[in-house]
């Protein structure tokens, strides 16, 4: 079965840095886009970023460029979100989730979805 694993949420302070990291299993990462999402209270699921198969290409939302880095180790077939300098409006659940090539940074645009790891970001 596929499946995907969150880990790595907390309360960070602003300015603060939290690594995420996305574990999956049942398949390989090698053939799907990865992507980053977000959900916080009374908001719609937001795309944070997302990384092709091969870890070649990557696409960031432009409220996180420069402060956030995905990346991703498909012999561990794990996808990594480095966030730095995070900031309050940063809070709220985040999701991996799994889609094919086309998959950009639409919650649409994927098929499986892990159960989420809450960050929160408050002084």
């Amino acid at each position: 079965q596929l499946q995907l694993v969150e880990s790595g949420g907390g309360l960070v302070q602003p300015g603060g840095s939290l690594r995420l990291s996305c574990a999956a299993s049942g398949f390989t990462l090698d053939y799907y886009v990865i992507g980053w999402f977000r959900q916080a209270p009374g908001r719609e699921r937001e795309g944070v970023s997302c990384i092709s198969s091969r870890g070649g290409n990557r696409y960031y939302a432009d409220s996180v460029k420069g402060r956030f880095t995905i990346s991703k180790d498909n012999a561990r077939n794990t996808v990594y979100l480095q966030m730095n300098s995070l900031k309050p409006e940063d809070t709220g659940v985040y999701y991996c989730a799994a889609g094919p090539v086309a998959a950009a940074l639409s919650p649409y645009d994927y098929d499986y979805w892990g159960q989420g790891t809450q960050v929160t970001v408050s002084s």
